[in-house]
């Protein structure tokens, strides 16, 4: 028997509480924590979220929502100019 693709396994969320000076930073750290991570299969890195500490059920993209060939979704910043990459 072989083990499930990535694609078909259930989905979590990992929270990580972060420090930053304003959402722009925290914005630009997610942002740089999962292009890092990039490498890891079970990482869904498009749908990287960033929410303010109290207010858990408001969440800000980090990339582009629009879906690309083989599931993957563009890593531009949301509202981004020009195609998808």
């Amino acid at each position: 028997m072989t083990a499930p693709h990535v694609e078909d396994r259930p989905r979590f969320v990992v929270h990580l509480t972060i420090r930053a000076a304003g959402p722009i930073a925290a914005h630009n750290l997610a942002r740089a924590f999962a292009r890092s991570l990039d490498f890891v299969p079970e990482l869904v890195t498009g749908e990287t979220t960033v929410s303010v500490d109290g207010a858990p059920d408001v969440h800000h993209e980090v990339f582009c929502d629009r879906l690309m060939a083989a599931g993957r979704r563009c890593l531009l910043a949301p509202g981004h100019d020009g195609g998808c990459s």
